[in-house]
Parts: C-alpha cells; sequence; structure tokens
C-alpha cells in the first residue's frame, strides 16, 4: 500500500483525512486497493478496487490520438519527396486533403490494419492502429467539435487569424476547424503546382518543400502545432480536468466501475485521460529532461525506454509524446532554471493518488485538493506552451538578423515563426489562463499571420 513508499505524501495544508475521517493521508498510511502509487513516485501505477492485480490506468484512446497526429505530420512531410520520386499517380484535385483527412476523420472499422509508422528501438508493441485503440479520430475531439464542455463558442470566439489569404483555395480564418481546413486545402494547392513543375519559390527564387509557402508559412507545423494546441491541450484543460459540469472531469463519478468491467472509476478514467493527452511514459520521472527531449544521457532511454524489459516498446506504457517532451525541451533550454518536467509528474501523481483514496463520494475538502493539483497541472502545462512561444519568437528574431547574410534561411525563419504562431494560438484553449483575450489578440496582432520577410 501507500504506507510503504518513503516520502511524503500529497501537500494536503497539513494532511485530509481519508473519506471515513479518521486517519490522514501521508506517508505512514496504507490508504488500501487502489493505492500503489504516492506522489513522489516516479510511476504512473495505480492498482483498480474492483479487479485485483489488474491496473486502473487506461489513456488508450489519448495515445492513439497523439500517434494519428504524428502519422498525419509526417504524410505531410513526405509529399516533397513522393512527388520527386514520382511515386504518386497524377495527382487531382481533392486528393491531398483526402490524404490527410485519412487520419483526421480516421475510421478504425475500415483502417484499423494500417500499420504505424512511428518507429523505436526496441520495435513497437502495437503493430497497427487497432492494437492501440479502435473508434478514436482526431476531428472528434478538436477544439470547437466536442462542445458539451467548452467554455467559450468556437463558431464565434476563436481568436488568432485575422488575414483570410490562407483559406484562398477553402477553410475558413473565423473558426479552429476552418483554419485546418485552409491549411490542408493549401498544402494540396502547392502539391499540385509543384506536379505541375511550378512549386512554391523564396524570395532568392530557390524551389521550396510542398509544404512551405511563398509567404513563408511552414504548413507542417502549423498543422502539427495546432493539433496538438487544439486537442491534447484543449482536452485536458476544458473537458477531463475541468469541473464546470456536473458528472464530468473531475466531477465525474468515483462510485463504482465507469462501465459494467471497467478496472477504474469515472472520475479516475477522467484524470487518466487527461494525463494521457499530456503524453508521458508511465515511468516519466525516471527520464532525465536531456533524455526526454532525445538530446542526451542513457542509450535506451532517448524518449522511450522498453521499461518492462518484454523486447518491445509499448506505445500505451513506454513511449513520451507531445507536451511531455516539450515541457523537458524548455527546461534543458532555461536561462532562468525552470522545473516544468517535475511540476507536471508531480501534480499528476498527487492529482490521482488524492482520486484513488478518496472513496465512493469525494469530501468538499478533497475535491478541493484535487482541484489544486489540477490547477497545478494545467498551469504548468500553459507555461511550458508559453515557454516555447518565447523559444520561437527568438529563434525568428535571430532568423531576422540574418537578412543580409549568407547564413540567412528563408526555411528556417518559415519553420521558427510558424510553429511560434500555431503554439501561441493554444494560449486561449484553457478556462484558467492567466493571459486576458486582450493580451492575446494583441500578441496576435503583433506576430500577425506571416512572417516579415525583409
Amino acid at each position: 500500500g501507500c504506507g510503504d513508499d518513503d516520502g511524503p505524501g500529497p501537500d494536503l495544508d497539513g494532511g485530509l483525512p481519508v473519506e471515513d475521517g479518521s486517519t490522514p493521508v501521508d506517508a505512514s498510511t496504507d490508504a488500501g486497493p487502489g493505492c500503489e502509487a504516492t506522489p513522489n513516485a516516479a510511476t504512473y501505477a495505480f492498482e483498480s478496487r474492483f479487479e485485483g492485480g489488474k491496473s486502473s490506468v487506461d489513456a488508450s484512446g489519448q495515445i492513439a490520438r497523439h500517434v494519428l497526429i504524428q502519422e498525419l505530420v509526417d504524410s505531410i512531410d513526405a509529399l516533397t519527396a513522393e512527388l520527386d520520386a514520382n511515386k504518386l499517380a497524377t495527382i487531382e484535385d481533392g486528393d491531398i486533403v483526402e490524404r490527410l483527412d485519412f487520419y483526421y476523420h480516421f475510421d478504425s472499422d475500415e483502417s484499423g490494419d494500417v500499420k504505424v509508422g512511428l518507429t523505436a528501438t526496441p520495435p513497437l508493441l502495437q503493430r497497427y492502429m487497432s492494437d492501440i485503440s479502435t473508434g478514436k479520430d482526431l476531428a472528434a475531439k478538436f477544439v470547437g467539435n466536442d462542445t458539451s464542455t467548452d467554455f467559450k463558442d468556437w463558431s464565434t470566439e476563436f481568436r488568432g487569424w485575422s488575414d483570410d489569404t490562407i483559406a484562398a483555395n477553402g477553410g475558413d480564418v473565423s473558426t479552429p476547424e476552418g483554419l485546418l481546413t485552409a491549411f490542408f486545402e493549401t498544402i494540396e494547392e502547392q502539391a499540385l503546382a509543384y506536379q505541375q513543375g511550378s512549386p512554391a519559390e523564396d524570395p532568392e527564387g530557390n524551389e521550396l518543400p510542398v509544404h512551405v509557402t511563398a509567404s513563408g508559412l511552414n504548413l507542417k507545423e502549423l498543422t502539427q502545432k495546432l493539433l496538438l494546441v487544439g486537442i491534447t491541450f484543449h482536452q485536458a484543460a476544458d473537458d477531463y480536468l475541468d469541473d464546470d459540469k456536473e458528472g464530468s472531469g473531475i466531477l465525474a463519478s468515483n462510485d463504482g466501475p465507469s462501465a459494467e468491467g471497467s478496472p477504474y472509476t469515472s472520475l479516475e478514467h477522467a484524470w487518466d485521460e487527461g494525463f494521457g493527452y499530456f503524453g508521458a511514459a508511465r515511468d516519466y520521472g525516471d527520464y532525465s529532461d536531456d533524455e526526454l527531449a532525445s538530446a542526451d544521457g542513457r542509450a535506451d532511454w532517448q524518449g522511450h525506454h522498453d521499461t518492462n524489459d518484454d523486447g518491445a516498446t509499448d506505445l500505451l506504457t513506454e513511449y513520451n509524446f507531445g507536451f511531455s517532451t516539450n515541457a523537458a525541451k524548455r527546461d534543458r533550454g532555461a536561462q532562468d532554471k525552470t522545473d516544468f518536467t517535475k511540476e507536471l509528474w508531480s501534480a499528476f501523481i498527487a492529482g490521482r493518488h488524492l482520486i484513488a483514496t478518496a472513496g465512493a463520494e469525494p469530501s468538499k475538502e478533497r475535491l478541493d485538493a484535487i482541484r489544486k493539483e489540477r490547477n497545478r497541472a494545467i498551469l504548468a502545462w500553459e507555461k511550458v506552451i508559453a515557454a516555447t512561444v518565447l523559444h520561437y519568437v527568438n529563434d525568428t528574431l535571430q532568423a531576422m538578423e540574418l537578412f543580409t547574410s549568407d547564413d540567412y534561411s528563408f526555411e528556417d525563419h518559415a519553420k521558427a515563426w510558424s510553429e511560434m504562431k500555431a503554439f501561441a494560438l493554444g494560449l486561449q484553449f484553457s478556462p484558467r489562463s492567466p493571459l486576458s483575450d486582450d493580451d492575446f489578440e494583441t500578441f496576435h496582432q503583433l506576430v500577425g499571420d506571416a512572417p516579415v520577410l525583409s
């Protein structure tokens, strides 16, 4: 039980009683079933209170969406090489959008046997998409499409992109999905022009990849980062870890299995889904920042590790995705020391521990403690996004300083600006953001909708 851990329990302002009012939850307490992890643990592991020896943690749907995002982005990245090698049949209007929409509206019933394109050493345990999860796509969870808990009406309140030039071939800059559609349609238009021998060119007349426009938009980066903030951050902040709807998020039931045969309660599962969107491996606490960033450290811990030594990399438990790696990159590059990885990890572990030991009906005090850990996690996550925006602001400025130099790279400039812009769009997606709407809009007015190229 939890009392076997030598570390401290969660910071509960002096210790909360468990729900029978008798014993403080701290390091000396064996809180019973469902409590094999404590807030300082390196592993996100919680046993089911309904099935002995079985984990109550399941974030397979979230991992499936992380993989789908990467597969979609890899498909964009491959277009230029495929066109150069004549690997694509003559493409027509609609073909490229359909190619990208395959992942965005992924149909696991029809395409569950599609092989996973990600690679790892040792090889992946999951060879096919259906091995990860079924019935999952990106569109259903993209901001503005899953509206039951949205704190804004994204069909009218989306901000951050005003120039509708990007939507000349389709889409609409007034909604998140409209903007994403505009990216898809522009990629297709660029691919058609590339195939016809009229590729986009930079100001010096150099040919550009299909996903980079002459105006300096890197559509691969814009697409990937908009999906990351518009699905993973938005879903965690405004749905699974939110508390604005009775019976949903952290107000979900903790009394009994969420469905017949489930090893978890609805509340446990909601928290785990938020954690899944963060993208961390279950033993995230054992990684260094260098290893999470795949920059240094142990050779077999570069973003993933075969923790159970079964000769395979399990995408569900042993692979780090999305913002879990961005947090480490920002910690590594910070001039003023930060520890986003520790802050996020400790908040997710502590919150889940509070849920696992709460009993069937968490008290008001217990829910307040869970909210505290939720607030810690979401704020730290948003700080990671903001720090990433600042990182790419600096990269953009550095690129601009080289305008008159032979060292200037148009593609590097486009990449840096596009990452900055798309990550910054995500700063409107949390109901608890410390950033005001006015400051958000001012920032986007200043950076514009395309980089300054001279």
